[in-house]
């Protein structure tokens, strides 16, 4: 076959080498700046490839094209290649038309990140023989250029999952839905949802959905598209005399896992119904639960300093996810929120928020509608426009016994690279103290 491959990025390149390797011609197409890294890969294993352009007349060749997940479907170059009837379908799609490997997809607004985490670490503690990747580290289409496992547990965006027409996960996690990158489905928070429910799509009867059996976006989205796996929906009741209950004769010991919060007692649900569902022994899971630690900045305690925590939650680039993390917290908070506002509603946290915060700093280049908003529930209000004065203003209205939280409920882009750059900062700043 032809295959064109649009984007350059992990995926794209990912999903380049797995076509190689299957004795594709292979043709990559950026119309953006390519990274060194990815360049000398291309050529070191002589695929095709161009920048900072694209050339339709090798693109519109192709008898399939792979389309990285940042390409929106309006993109000039993917319309061309409807129009051409050529079909157009995501890295994830094509590798999981390449593997017999078992699937455990997980997707969802939040909470991803750390299922997927935990997922992995509980399997392979248990001794099967799984990957992880996805939208977290390697792309799923190069962890198959490598040694094949058995399982491959994958963190999946919606992005991700709009080009996977037919991908069939054995077991699939869908966490929730909240309002999130609606810029990206014309503002239609149903688009969103239907995004989210492709997960479930192609299952049968012989697969598995764990699925929120709280979340009203998610209800609404099984009742429009039907899915015939085995439903497994997670109790409104997780936890019992401080255990949790994953089934009715097997109580999980939480004790020892670093994971802490509401939203983390259901994540941990989750990834332990994969491993009841795949024979883990609960020995086994209370064990790997005692070890794990989680991936940086997602509730990630980063000092403890005359007696103030130190948080690291950069990765709430939404209020949601920043809901979760105030609701976890026992102490009074310093709370450093703002940056690139996603037309954020902040009606959700603001119970918590009165209850909880002595302090809001805000962080970003606009702090107005933050401000606004919070004017007249805390006392406290403060605006930096950089991590260092951020910092520095958190220690001086911190006092014994609070919590300094980083969840900013909004996305870095106007001071930072990017969520990570930010809370590197974050965490080296305070490093210094």
């Amino acid at each position: 076959m032809k295959i064109c491959i649009l984007g350059a990025g992990e995926s794209g390149v990912g999903a380049a080498l797995l076509a190689k390797q299957l004795g594709h011609s292979v043709f990559v197409s950026d119309g953006g700046a390519i990274l060194k890294k990815f360049r000398m890969e291309m050529i070191e294993n002589q695929i095709d490839f161009e920048a900072q352009t694209h050339s339709f007349d090798k693109i519109l060749v192709a008898d399939l094209v792979i389309k990285s997940p940042g390409i929106p479907d309006e993109a000039y170059v993917v319309s061309a290649c409807h129009e051409n009837n050529i079909p157009v379908i995501s890295e994830i799609e094509f590798a999981a038309r390449n593997t017999k490997a078992k699937i455990i997809a997980i997707t969802g607004s939040n909470g991803k990140t750390t299922t997927t985490l935990l997922t992995h670490h509980i399997l392979e503690n248990a001794g099967f023989n799984v990957g992880i990747g996805g939208n977290i580290g390697e792309s799923f289409a190069r962890l198959l250029t490598d040694k094949i496992k058995d399982y491959y547990v994958l963190e999946l965006s919606s992005f991700q999952l709009d080009g996977c027409p037919t991908l069939k996960p054995n077991i699939a996690i869908l966490l929730n839905i909240t309002p999130d990158h609606l810029d990206r489905y014309n503002g239609k928070m149903e688009n969103y949802i239907a995004s989210k429910l492709l997960i479930t799509k192609n299952q049968d009867e012989k697969d598995y959905l764990i699925y929120n059996g709280q979340d009203v976006n998610v209800k609404a989205g099984l009742k429009n598209q039907k899915t015939i796996a085995n439903l497994i929906p997670t109790p409104e009741n997780l936890m019992q005399n401080n255990l949790l209950q994953l089934t009715e004769e097997m109580l999980i010991n939480l004790e020892g896992c670093s994971l802490k919060g509401p939203h983390n007692q259901f994540n941990i649900y989750c990834a332990l119904k994969v491993a009841q569902l795949l024979g883990v022994e609960k020995e086994s899971m209370e064990s790997s639960l005692a070890e794990f630690s989680n991936a940086p900045h997602r509730l990630e305690l980063v000092a403890t300093l005359n007696d103030v925590e130190f948080i690291n939650d950069s990765k709430a680039t939404n209020v949601d996810a920043t809901f979760y993390a105030l609701q976890s917290m026992i102490r009074p908070i310093i709370w450093i929120a703002g940056g690139v506002d996603k037309g954020n509603e902040y009606d959700q946290v603001l119970t918590v928020v009165k209850e909880k915060v002595k302090c809001l700093i805000c962080l970003g280049k606009d702090n107005s509608k933050l401000k606004n908003y919070f004017g007249d529930h805390i006392d406290e209000i403060y605006s930096c426009d950089s991590m260092q004065k951020t910092v520095d203003k958190a220690c001086e209205m911190a006092s014994e016994g609070d919590v300094v939280l980083l969840s900013p409920a909004c996305a870095s882009f106007d001071l930072f690279r990017n969520y990570i750059d930010r809370g590197d900062q974050f965490k080296e700043y305070i490093k210094k103290l």
